[in-house]
């Protein structure tokens, strides 16, 4: 009986250290609408734990306004494990916020220290308008994948295994290609708003396999034509988008894009 007490009170000490005792300010961008004009509105938020996620905490922050009656603030989010790319907040003026390979879902409370002011922000560019304070419509991107991000398919039996012999080192860089998530990090994190790393992935992970030979010649001409038409900025190689992008897309992708489509364009011609 007394090894039980003593048990039980090990256990009350070791939940009395996970409480949360992180005291923040934040300050958040609030605006109705596109349309409508924003401003940053300071929020105090206490007793945060430091292995919360930066969306559980504004979870608890959401919960408190109302509960008096406010407007909640409106984020996007959605599987909150690094896959959708949902989460896009600009914090403390990084796209995902300081660390470095991680969504916003992804960063912890522990990145931060007790007292920090801490700045949120939506991503700012022109074909990304605002939807709602933190929320902005990437549908942008969703059009671009249309314009050529696909390919033929049989649609009866999946084939069987291997039956498409494919290098070893193209299968590797199509997959590394294909973690993309399309958060729009790289937009955000470029000074001319670009969207040439996302539209580069998207196109290498197909240029790369058999699979995506048959649009081949016409989908990186359709693909650039639609980004330009989304009013996104040019690629000025400042390396910006594959530092802040949080599943490390590399540049290499923006080459094979411009290849593929100076090489379209000329066998057109």
């Amino acid at each position: 009986m007394i090894h039980f007490q003593i048990f039980k009170f090990s256990n009350l000490q070791i939940d009395s250290e996970m409480e949360g005792n992180m005291n923040l300010s934040l300050k958040v961008w609030r605006q109705k609408n596109a349309n409508s004009e924003g401003n940053f509105q300071q929020y105090d938020v206490k007793g945060i734990s430091e292995d919360m996620s930066f969306l559980e905490m504004f979870d608890v922050l959401n919960e408190r306004l109302i509960n008096e009656g406010e407007t909640p603030v409106a984020f996007d989010h959605d599987c909150r494990e690094g896959i959708c790319g949902m989460c896009s907040m600009y914090i403390n003026g990084q796209p995902h916020g300081p660390n470095k390979g991680v969504t916003t879902c992804q960063l912890h409370m522990r990145s931060f220290k007790d007292g920090d002011t801490i700045t949120v922000e939506p991503w700012r560019a022109k074909a990304f308008p605002i939807v709602k304070d933190l929320a902005v419509n990437r549908s942008s991107f969703d059009r671009i994948i249309s314009a050529g991000g696909y390919i033929s398919v049989n649609t009866g039996n999946a084939q069987d295994a291997n039956s498409l012999p494919i290098p070893k080192p193209d299968a590797d860089d199509a997959f590394a290609a294909a973690a993309c998530i399309g958060c729009g990090a790289c937009v955000a994190a470029c000074k001319n708003a670009s969207a040439m790393l996302f539209t580069s992935a998207k196109i290498s992970q197909l240029s790369l396999l058999p699979q995506g030979q048959a649009e081949r010649t016409i989908r990186a001409e359709n693909m650039v034509a639609q980004m330009d038409i989304e009013g996104f900025g040019a690629c000025t190689n400042t390396g910006a988008c594959e530092a802040e992008c949080p599943k490390g897309i590399s540049l290499e992708n923006i080459a094979r894009m411009n290849r593929e489509y100076y090489g379209a364009v000329l066998s057109s011609k």
